[in-house]
């Protein structure tokens, strides 16, 4: 395999990681039992409910819709365009009696409990769409048919004792892409998701044929996408022109520090990210809640008791996965959810000097010897695609308010002293009024204004004036 096609590889199987837990985010909640209260509420991401179900209160509403910008690379771009979302599948426990089967709420077979429980199909579609000529449409339908399957239940010495039986509601959605307007190298992407079932009579049935964990994974051939979060100067005015409904589109995969601000795939999701999502190192495997801590959720689960450690693995198979998991751990790997400490920046400064460095694995960030890596006055920071260091001149937009003097500074020219890193992954960037006649002397002594990435922007092609620290 060749260093591309392994990078490739790479992209896609970190894509679909971040893709999975998207799609399973919520599925089921900790303490991971049915009679939990909180389990009693999912699905609460990407859901599509069938028409009319959000007007009449018994489900949510039927469409997402996002827009994104490609830069055309080829002659013969286009988007592979893949849905992905779960089916809603509902397990009904029986008893076997001496007439057939009843439902009963839960049933110990062979020192195993099963109760009744929603479950859920993943669900795929892909198709493509050539994206050269301004105004092309695609579109697919996807239908997903309704089922049902019986799974028995025996005894040790073979006797049937009951059985469960899984049933799914019909599924209907359309998606649509549309390519325009065009741009010179630059195309706007529309796609929407749209639920076409038939009108739903009660909140069952329209959870029942409902897209579950509904988003799109839009990859580029000849092409690449553009960051809508960080654009690139040339493409910044037909970003700020798209819209979305439901979702948000962020580059995906890993950034090609080459080519900042653009990347193959997008990842429509949704659930709000940061462009480049990607499940942590440390992470065992799914816990299906990121509104929480892998390490605070692995110790709760070690302190169920194992009759509440019965009833999660009676509930889901997904959940006992859990438990066993949690139960199995080292202390080497508990010890490994702690955290660590990551690098902010990525690619090299302005001028040739690096981003903030990471601190050595076995190396904690109070010490000395991570000290010692950090050099604020090299260290850089990229925003919207361009590196930011010493002597960077950048425009002020102060937005967090922390500082009513702040206001006076808005639109002002500053150049930039220093890059901080903070213990929780923050950056803070240090400047100086480039107007200020005392700008030097704060200099000297490290009185800088403090203001957060998203608070600059650079501005390139104002000449530099060095420092008095400089020339000296």
């Amino acid at each position: 395999m060749t260093v591309e096609r392994q990078k490739q590889h790479d992209d896609t199987d970190q894509v679909r990681a971040v893709a999975d837990a998207i799609l399973y985010e919520g599925y089921l909640l900790y303490p991971y039992r049915a009679s939990s209260r909180k389990n009693h509420s999912r699905w609460q991401f990407g859901v599509l409910g069938p028409p009319g179900a959000a007007a009449s209160g018994l489900g949510e509403p039927p469409a997402l819709a996002a827009q994104t910008v490609l830069r055309i690379l080829g002659a013969e771009p286009a988007i592979e365009v893949t849905l992905r979302f779960l089916q809603l599948q509902r397990r009904t426990v029986q008893r076997r009696t001496g007439t057939g089967f009843e439902t009963v709420p839960e049933l110990v077979v062979a020192g195993q409990s099963w109760v009744g429980w929603d479950e859920a199909v993943e669900c795929s579609y892909a198709f493509s769409i050539a994206a050269a000529t301004e105004n092309a449409h695609g579109a697919a339908e996807v239908a997903v048919p309704a089922g049902e399957d019986t799974e028995l239940l025996t005894e040790p010495d073979g006797t049937v004792a009951g059985r469960l039986l899984r049933t799914r509601r019909a599924v209907h959605a359309t998606v649509t892409v549309e390519i325009g307007p065009i741009d010179g190298d630059l195309v706007r992407v529309s796609a929407t998701v749209t639920n076409t079932g038939d009108a739903p009579v009660d909140a069952d049935d329209a959870i029942g044929r409902s897209l579950i964990g509904a988003h799109l994974i839009l990859a580029a051939t000849e092409a690449r996408f553009v960051s809508l979060l960080e654009p690139p100067a040339d493409a910044a005015a037909l970003a700020g022109t798209c819209t979305h409904e439901r979702c948000f589109p962020v580059l995906a995969g890993d950034p090609d520090p080459d080519v900042p601000g653009e990347a193959p795939v997008v990842l429509v999701s949704p659930i709000i990210l940061y462009d480049h999502p990607r499940v942590a190192e440390q992470s065992g495997g799914d816990l299906f809640d990121a509104t929480e801590i892998d390490e605070i959720l692995t110790l709760r689960v070690l302190t169920l008791t194992d009759e509440e450690k019965a009833q999660a693995r009676a509930t889901d198979t997904r959940a006992a996965e859990i438990v066993d998991r949690c139960e199995a751990m080292t202390p080497d790997e508990l010890q490994a959810l702690h955290g660590v400490l990551r690098d902010p920046g990525h690619g090299a400064g302005p001028t040739g000097a690096g981003p903030i460095p990471e601190v050595p694995d076995g190396v904690d960030w109070w010490t000395e010897e991570a000290d010692t890596r950090v050099r604020p006055e090299l260290d850089t920071v990229f925003v919207q695609g361009v590196p930011v260091g010493q002597g960077s001149l950048v425009r002020l937009h102060p937005s967090r308010r922390a500082d009513a003097q702040d206001l006076f500074f808005r639109d002002r020219l500053a150049r930039v002293a220093t890059v901080h890193a903070d213990v929780d992954g923050g950056t803070h960037v240090g400047v100086v009024l480039t107007d200020d006649p005392a700008a030097d002397l704060h200099e000297w002594f490290g009185r800088y204004l403090y203001f957060a990435p998203d608070e600059i922007e650079p501005v390139p092609d104002v000449p530099v004036q060095p420092s008095r620290n400089e020339e000296s």
